[in-house]
């Protein structure tokens, strides 16, 4: 991770940590290097770059300083306005963009917001993209055999436009209704729309399908997106599903490239009940690429056990989907994800994708004529807890011979019934502990005494 960008692009507090004088030389640098690349492979066009915001307050703001950056050094800006991350990466592919910006803080309250950049294949930007980018950022720019103090500004005929690419938005909401199916007719659903991203855009898939779609937090006002709403506040779902005798909810997050689900009765069914759902499902139709699944290392044990149980092979990566992505692309996989909703289907996208994810959910249920609760109960997912420790050196911590020993004696303990992971933050100055069990108890007793051992051995930060 850079200094500025991190798995998930640069995220803060709009105009503290992340201003809109980052905007403008974020859309300064992309304007310049995209349309540099083109003059050096013989193009004489500008640079083409697509963009899509949240519902958030800042976005606007954002978004102008975007385009004033990029249109000063000559790209022409497309605007996607409100829309989703995954549909900035499916547009950005398939109408041959040189990158895409989406400004969204994703999950966050409505006060953070973030820059997350997409190359041309619908992808998150490479890192050596990034490092040039954030090398200017700092001042310090070395590309193409040249330092860089400043960039060139266009002139005349050279300078940018903006384009109104709203017709891209409806593209991809009709690439969503491809991938549907007339046997969805029937079934009585419910969206969280987190008033973000997918406020408008859910609902029209799904009423095109012929669901019988009832939505909630779907009235944004700049300052509403994720509050008490979405996937990271699932109480308001829940309630809605049971009480209205629903088939199932999908709630989505501020950007919703990720998507969590209800049952009937109200229950969740997080990412790893739905990568279990979705592997089943392929496995029996024979379309499970290389027989593997792909977790994070913050996969639920339970979710391993059912895999085994089934004879479905499963690898873990790093805690993010860009690492999960990577891991995919990398060994030929169709399907992975994380706990928290992040669900890629290589076969349809590039990225997570929270509305696809409920196609997919609802496909299963469709073709099995089985709701959501009863596909889901094989997964027994399994009590954990995770305590965080603020430490001076992570790596001195998590490499202590008697913090590795301890995890070793937890491990045996468990004995094939649980497991133990302790890891560093990828953002914070932490150690993670987690455990699970199969009671609560054991989990809190096992974590706790690897903490204790961390703390006895002086890494614990004041």
């Amino acid at each position: 991770m850079g200094k500025y960008f991190g798995t998930d692009g640069f995220r803060g507090e709009a105009n503290e940590s992340l201003t809109a004088e980052h905007a403008f030389q974020v859309g300064r640098f992309l304007g310049w290097y995209f349309g540099e690349l083109r003059k050096r492979n013989g193009g004489s066009t500008p640079a083409r770059i697509v963009i899509g915001k949240d519902t958030r307050r800042s976005s606007y703001m954002f978004e102008y300083t975007l385009v004033g950056g990029l249109t000063a050094s000559g790209a022409d800006a497309y605007l996607l306005h409100v829309t989703t991350t995954p549909s900035v990466a499916y547009i950005a592919k398939t109408d041959g963009f040189d990158c895409g910006i989406m400004i969204s803080a994703s999950h966050n309250p409505y006060y953070d917001n973030g820059i997350k950049l997409i190359n041309g294949k619908g992808e998150k930007m490479d890192e050596a993209t990034i490092a040039l980018l954030e090398a200017y950022l700092d001042g310090g720019l070395e590309v193409f055999g040249k330092r860089y103090e400043e960039l060139p500004h266009a002139t005349r005929e050279g300078i940018g436009r903006t384009v109104d690419y709203a017709d891209g938005r409806s593209r991809y909401a009709q690439h969503l209704i491809s991938l549907g199916d007339e046997s969805f007719r029937g079934w009585r659903i419910a969206l969280d729309c987190a008033n973000g991203s997918a406020w408008s855009l859910a609902k029209t898939v799904f009423d095109a399908l012929g669901v019988e779609t009832h939505v909630i937090h779907a009235e944004p006002n700049g300052e509403n997106i994720n509050n008490n709403a979405g996937s990271t506040h699932m109480e308001g779902l829940q309630k809605f599903v049971a009480e209205h005798g629903l088939d199932a909810g999908f709630a989505y997050d501020g950007d919703a490239d990720r998507c969590l689900c209800v049952d009937e009765t109200g229950r969740i069914v997080n990412g790893d009940q739905i990568l279990y759902i979705y592997g089943r499902y392929l496995k029996e139709h024979g379309k499970l690429a290389n027989n593997t699944v792909v977790t994070t290392v913050m996969s639920n044990f339970g979710l391993y056990k059912a895999f085994d149980e089934l004879g479905i092979g499963y690898a873990k990566t790093a805690v993010g989907d860009k690492y999960v992505y990577e891991y995919m692309t990398q060994n030929g996989c169709c399907l992975g994800g994380e706990q928290s909703g992040h669900i890629i289907f290589t076969d349809d996208a590039s990225t997570g994708d929270g509305i696809l994810t409920s196609l997919k959910m609802l496909e299963v249920m469709s073709a099995k004529k089985q709701r959501l609760g009863e596909l889901a109960a094989p997964v027994t997912v399994y009590p954990q807890v995770l305590i965080n420790v603020r430490v001076k050196d992570k790596a001195a911590a998590q490499n202590d011979a008697d913090v590795q020993a301890a995890v070793r004696e937890a491990e045996e303990e468990l004995s094939g019934a649980g497991r133990i992971l302790v890891r560093e933050s990828g953002t914070e100055p932490l150690i993670r502990v987690m455990a699970e069990a199969e009671t609560k108890e054991r989990c809190r007793a096992l974590a706790e005494r690897i903490v204790s051992v961390i703390k006895a051995k002086g890494h614990e930060r004041s």
